[in-house]
């Protein structure tokens, strides 16, 4: 029952917890389908289309502001069919109407408004609306007063834009090139672009907000380890100690927030998604493989053990986020609640002397650096000038009174994508630092994706939740990040079952998402539900792009298999690469990264010698280790079937060898761990 004696609304049978978060509003709404198309076409009266996610901070102002408001939900339900998208299970359907909105206001953001004709066409664009006119914005009732009129009084006019902009939408294209590879030209020249657009004082690029540059970070990492560039490699490597440094990390728990409001990464949105901190585990795993820097491999760890901490589900997935929110103490919601100090608490769990190092130690002041003269914490100084036993019993003694405060709510949706990423960087940090209850925790969610998100016929469900797998299908991102995933598990693990379903996965992607005249790719499937344009985006946002991450996940498959279709797939799609990475490179990092990889081969490495033998681990040791771009490794013993780098690779004189080739050309086996390093090296 709703608070108002009401019953709940259509949401309350979906399994989405950002739906379920609104269906006892006394909106009547609906989720997406038909019938609610249908409902609109009934009564003549056009669709207000919301789409939001459960951790988004402006989402749950608007709803608490209008959405719970019975006058506005009166208002609402008497002049629209109300429907309301979680972005995170319908990636789809905000693609497109986020490029309308984009398209027509110069911005976009969450939550999205977006008016509709029956017939799903926009004509109408917002984001979040207050309450009441403020900051030139108008009311929320303010725009449902004057859309409902324009409705009423011109709805031929309406009709007329309406179709215009879906004409106009359906007329924009993918500046594809000439479909060629990006070669050392492109590569050079978007490296030029980032030195232009890198912030040297604080590192990151542009200004503010601040977006953990994952991708890129990924990009100058392989661009270093080909080219051996040092410009590349400090970049990388100073945005990776900027960010950690900062408030945008939890120094208490691990992991990543958002992203940071100001350009020196003090204040986060505090909500943390697991696909940011899956892309960070990953990249500082890879910045300390390049550097040995103890900082980044304590910042892989922490974030990894946050991922199993803190997002695993009892299923074996990882859950998508937690709130930025949390309750205050006083039963008011508050963003960053949860993890700011002032000096006074500080003094209230450590003692003065304690609190006044801890202080110093985290960049907490009496003026704060937040909000009410509270204080994210930061490390602002040095680790080495602080007596180290010390902090560790400071750091413990927070850990224990934040525990004790009301925690932000967890989005408990496991997305398939989203784990496919995890999985990748829960494997290979295990891997690099010898711990292997992080491999497992990647293998837990393996299992659950192929048992629970994969059928008969190798397609994907979008998201699961409480063991129950969704309805949405999944699109472009999730099939080639699994596969990603699944293919980092096979290089560590040696378990050829991995490479099989990975195979399952891409050969899905050949035949719904390739366009076969261009080689393009989209991001929903050929049989997948028809909206007003076919998504296509080949730009890297949060996430690396479906298009960029299936090129890469596509060239280690061919790499691993000797698949000639998946590597000239992989090059078809590297086309847009050309085009854009020169002129927008912080916008196409991941496919940046991919390009690494196509021009150094990649490597591959096969390591043959039985499973318990010393030397067989410390040569598949030193293979994972490897900075050449986008190496695929496999590891078993002579003539296993499952992994054909294996094939023909006998032992050398009866001890464990390692064979690297490269663009056709294969290195003479070696028994030496040094000369496999030389070997990988160059």
């Amino acid at each position: 029952m709703r608070k108002d004696g009401g019953m709940p609304n259509r949401l309350a049978q979906t399994t989405s917890p950002y739906l379920l978060q609104h269906a006892d509003n006394p909106v009547d709404w609906w989720p997406w389908s038909e019938e609610a198309f249908e409902e609109a076409r009934r009564r003549g009266v056009p669709v207000l289309l919301s789409v939001g996610y459960s951790s988004c901070h402006w989402c749950h102002v608007m709803a608490h502001e209008s959405f719970e408001d019975e006058a506005t939900a009166v208002y609402m339900n008497e002049h629209f069919v109300n429907i309301k998208v979680d972005r995170e299970e319908r990636p789809d359907v905000d693609a497109v109407y986020m490029e309308a909105v984009q398209a027509a206001t110069g911005q976009g953001g969450w939550p999205m408004t977006v008016f509709l004709t029956p017939e799903a066409e926009p004509f109408y664009f917002g984001t979040y609306f207050p309450p009441a006119p403020r900051h030139g914005m108008p009311s929320f009732q303010q725009v449902l007063e004057g859309v409902g009129a324009a409705w009423e009084g011109r709805r031929d006019e309406v009709v007329d834009v309406a179709g215009k902009i879906v004409r106009d939408l359906a007329g924009r294209e993918i500046p594809y090139g000439d479909a060629q590879v990006p070669g050392e030209e492109e590569l050079a020249q978007a490296l030029l672009g980032l030195t232009r657009e890198y912030d040297a004082q604080r590192g990151g690029f542009g200004g503010a907000p601040k977006f953990p540059p994952s991708m890129v970070i990924e990009f100058l990492l392989r661009h270093h380890a080909r080219t051996g560039s040092d410009g590349a490699l400090q970049m990388a490597a100073d945005t990776g100690e900027r960010m950690a440094r900062g408030g945008i990390y939890d120094q208490l728990g691990g992991g990543f927030s958002r992203y940071s409001v100001d350009r020196e990464w003090v204040v986060p949105h505090f909500e943390k998604m697991l696909y940011d901190n899956a892309l960070l585990c990953r990249v500082y795993a890879h910045l300390w493989r390049a550097t040995g820097s103890g900082f980044a491999r304590r910042v892989a760890l922490e974030t990894a053990d946050f991922m199993v901490g803190e997002l695993r589900t009892n299923e074996g997935g990882f859950a998508s986020a937690l709130d930025a929110d949390s309750d205050d103490g006083t039963g008011k919601h508050v963003e960053g609640a949860y993890y700011v100090w002032t000096p006074r608490q500080l003094a209230e769990v450590l003692g003065d002397e304690d609190a006044r190092l801890a202080a110093s130690y985290f960049g907490v002041t009496e003026e704060g650096t937040f909000e009410e003269g509270a204080s994210v914490l930061q490390l602002p100084q040095q680790d080495d000038v602080f007596d180290t036993e010390r902090i560790g019993s400071v750091k413990d003694r927070l850990r224990e009174a934040r525990a004790r405060r009301p925690a932000p709510g967890r989005d408990d949706k496991v997305v398939a994508a989203w784990n496919g990423l995890a999985i990748a960087a829960l494997a290979e940090t295990g891997a690099y630092f010898d711990r292997p209850d992080l491999v497992e925790a990647a293998l837990g969610a393996a299992d659950l994706l192929v048992r629970l998100h994969l059928d008969d016929h190798a397609r994907l469900a979008r998201t699961s939740k409480d063991g129950q797998a969704g309805a949405n299908a999944g699109v472009l991102e999730d099939y080639a990040d699994v596969a990603e995933g699944f293919l980092a598990l096979a290089s560590v693990t040696g378990e050829g079952v991995w490479l099989e379903f990975a195979g399952f996965l891409l050969d899905h992607v050949l035949t719904q998402f390739v366009d076969e005249e261009s080689g393009a790719l989209y991001d929903t499937a050929a049989d997948a539900e028809k909206l007003i344009r076919r998504p296509q985006d080949p730009t890297d946002s949060a996430t690396p792009s479906g298009w960029s991450a299936a090129a890469g996940a596509l060239l280690s498959y061919a790499a691993q298999t000797g698949a000639e279709p998946h590597r000239a797939a992989a090059e078809r799609a590297l086309g847009v690469v050309k085009a854009l990475g020169p002129r927008a490179p912080r916008f196409i990092g991941w496919g940046l990264a991919v390009a690494e990889a196509l021009l150094d081969g990649p490597r591959e490495v096969a390591v043959v010698g039985p499973e318990d033998h010393a030397a067989t681990t410390e040569l598949h040791r030193t293979a994972l280790l490897a900075t050449a771009p986008g190496a695929v490794v496999a590891v078993g013993a002579p003539g296993t079937d499952e992994l054909p780098l294996l094939a023909d690779r006998p032992l050398v004189e009866g001890e464990p060898a390692a064979y690297v080739c490269r663009n056709f050309t294969c290195d003479a086996p070696t028994t030496d761990v040094e000369r496999l390093k030389e070997a990988l090296s160059g």
